[in-house]
């Protein structure tokens, strides 16, 4: 019985694609100890000031590219959490709105490419984690725009004009801006150009991204072996979480196959006098209710082995399903009460309040989340020409 055991979390441990979690993280890790992130938000800020709500769209846009590079939730709404807090001191925004789309662009962390998710998904269920990554990129787009959509409509009903600053800042300034977002604008080519040009696969790109983060970091003077040090530390933990998870999964999974669970379950729900769109919905449904209570990769780990067959027997799109799935991971990580994402916002406040705030701040952005989801739904284009049409 232990030899089986052994075998069996072994098994799964080599597989090659599973090196790229612990080096996208390390990518993040060196990213925000060398304070690429600081100069990224500065940056964004020149352009986006000028507009309605201007700081509000520097935390969304400034969260997206970080994402790009950092390929978690927790690590994108921590590094840019940090940045972004000090410019809205003694500023006009209301601190709910503030904090809403701080934790909305954090929950851009996973769905745009390098998202861990994808990757775990990839490994479970056998998909191209490659045709993953293209197939989030208009739903990253989608999202990012509803995002912004929401900010517009606040900025115009509490009247949050741009700032005075911002306007008054000369093309030449911000043509010189550009220059710090260089180094993120690298990195991210160098990652996931590699992965759609068909250059590298996921896992070389991911040691590309690290080698590439340290490039970056000796060159703006901050590699020192303590920061290097803490980033591996910081990586370790987190890739420990996400192996122990896994391993329990891939038990879970032999225990359900062998009862055959999965099949009768595929069965009986492909039987039911309903559309698929239907039980589709109530999956969905299922995940929305998970996720105010369960931590996002371990509802994903614990649940795919069961549902994937279901949503396959339904005649959905394997690719299509783990683009979903990612974005209901990203909302389970801001649904109130137990959002993981919230809690780090929370904490990182400078002036008290309640975590109400958090929570009332990042409904409408919820919301939205759960309607690019439905569009999803009934333009599954939206996700699936990408790779289609370059793969």
């Amino acid at each position: 019985f232990w030899n089986f055991i052994g075998e069996m979390i072994w098994s799964p441990s080599t597989n090659f694609v599973l090196v790229s979690v612990p080096l996208f993280l390390l990518m993040g890790e060196v990213m925000l100890r060398a304070g690429l992130s600081e100069r990224l938000y500065r940056a964004l800020n020149i352009w986006m000031g000028r507009l309605p709500g201007g700081l509000l769209h520097t935390n969304i846009i400034s969260c997206g590219v970080f994402s790009a590079v950092a390929g978690s939730s927790v690590a994108t709404a921590a590094t840019m959490g940090s940045v972004a807090l000090p410019y809205f001191e003694k500023s006009h925004y209301p601190p709910k709105l503030v904090l809403g789309s701080l934790a909305a662009g954090g929950a851009l962390g996973n769905l745009i490419p390098p998202g861990i998710t994808f990757i775990i998904y990839g490994l479970i269920t056998e998909t191209s984690v490659g045709a993953l990554y293209l197939a989030a990129v208009g739903p990253s787009i989608l999202v990012v725009a509803l995002f912004t959509a929401v900010i517009l409509y606040y900025s115009y009903r509490l009247k949050l004009h741009g700032d005075e600053a911002s306007r008054a800042i000369t093309w030449k300034h911000r043509i010189a801006s550009l220059s710090d977002l260089v180094p993120t604008a690298l990195l991210i080519t160098l990652v996931l150009g590699t992965i759609y040009a068909g250059w590298a696969t996921p896992t070389e790109s991911a040691a590309l991204g690290v080698a590439g983060s340290l490039v970056l970091a000796l060159a703006d003077r901050k590699l020192k072996w303590r920061m290097l040090s803490e980033s591996m530390k910081a990586t370790a933990r987190t890739t420990s979480m996400i192996a122990l998870i896994l391993f329990g999964a891939y038990f879970l999974n032999y225990i359900l196959s062998s009862l055959g669970i999965p099949q009768m379950l595929a069965k009986f729900l492909t039987g039911l006098p309903f559309p698929g769109w239907v039980i589709m919905l109530v999956i969905i449904g299922f995940y929305l209710a998970l996720g105010t209570f369960m931590e996002g990769m371990s509802m994903v780990i614990t649940t795919i082995p069961l549902l994937f067959p279901v949503v396959t027997a339904l005649g959905y799109d394997p690719i299509w399903f783990g683009v979903v799935i990612t974005m209901l991971v990203e909302i389970a990580m801001i649904s109130p009460p137990d959002g993981t994402v919230l809690y780090v916002l929370q904490g990182m406040r400078r002036q008290p309040g309640p975590i109400t705030d958090v929570f009332a701040g990042v409904l409408p952005f919820m919301f939205v989340y759960m309607l690019a989801i439905i569009v999803l739904m009934v333009f599954p284009a939206i996700a699936l020409w990408l790779p289609a049409y370059l793969m």
